[in-house]
């Protein structure tokens, strides 16, 4: 039986593209939306800027237009380390897809391994919550929290991140972030799917790689040679009631220089619908 996923591009599957580009290989490619990106310039990914300098508003027309929705707006990298500096990234990101009427912005857990005890990270992350759920005050958005299953990451595991979000009764303000790569690398059993906002796909290859040598830069688009589990994944959070965008997130230097990636893209849709 072939069934029908509601898929999702983040910027990343297709760094070639300006977002014009971008926005209209989603269209093509049958997507409900797109995630954008600030940065790709920092990650030494891309020259461009945010929004290719347009004004945010523009951009969401421009997404509109073509019946997609802007699912996101990523990212506040290390928000649990609060500061006066991460108050004034959060408090522009949120300003920006307020204004192009983008549906969350993304949280992103440091990642340095100097994370101390279980207590102080719990205590860090829930005040770092409370914060920005006051700063979401009077907006539609939701915040995407992003547990990433390195082991240097202060936030492995998606059900620390639900508890430190039911603590501050954010249920309504915070989501989760599932994503393919970071599950299997943090080895957790257990999937949240009312808990969760979106999924991000993508896939390992490699046979040589043990679960703590994966990095970004090995993600790939998911075929038959996947070694994450993404197909079991997906039926999982399906099965458990998540009905939100499956959203590709390939960090591959591999994807990034292939010269058909609106086919790539197709194909591995396409492998993911027929398999489930």
């Amino acid at each position: 039986m072939t069934h029908k996923i509601p898929f999702a591009l983040n910027h990343i599957a297709a760094l070639s593209l300006d977002t014009e580009g971008f926005l209209d290989l989603a269209s093509r490619l049958g997507c409900i939306g797109v995630e954008l990106r600030n940065d790709l310039i920092d990650k030494k990914l891309s020259s461009r800027a945010f929004f290719d300098g347009l004004e945010p508003g523009t951009i969401g027309e421009m997404a509109r237009s073509r019946n997609l929705k802007l699912l996101g707006l990523s990212e506040a990298y290390g928000f649990n380390r609060w500061s006066t500096e991460m108050e004034a990234k959060i408090a522009l990101l949120i300003e920006q897809a307020v204004q192009s009427g983008a549906e969350t912005i993304s949280l992103i857990p440091m990642n340095s391994g100097a994370n101390g005890s279980k207590a102080d990270r719990m205590a860090q992350l829930r005040d770092t919550l409370s914060r920005v759920k006051e700063m979401l005050d009077g907006t539609p958005l939701v915040a995407l929290v992003e547990p990433l299953g390195f082991v240097t990451s202060s936030l492995r595991l998606k059900a620390e991140a639900v508890e430190a979000i039911e603590a501050v009764d954010g249920t309504s303000r915070f989501k989760l972030v599932h994503d393919t790569f970071h599950h299997h690398l943090a080895g957790e059993a257990d999937f949240f799917p009312e808990h969760t906002g979106i999924v991000h796909i993508s896939g390992v290859t490699d046979p040589g790689l043990e679960p703590e040598e994966m990095q970004d830069g090995h993600r790939v688009l998911v075929d038959q040679n996947d070694r994450l589990g993404n197909l079991a994944q997906i039926r999982a959070l399906i099965e458990g009631g998540y009905e939100g965008a499956f959203s590709f997130e390939p960090f591959s230097p591999l994807v990034h220089a292939a010269t058909d990636v609106s086919g790539d893209l197709e194909a591995s849709m396409t492998y993911i619908c027929n398999h489930l």
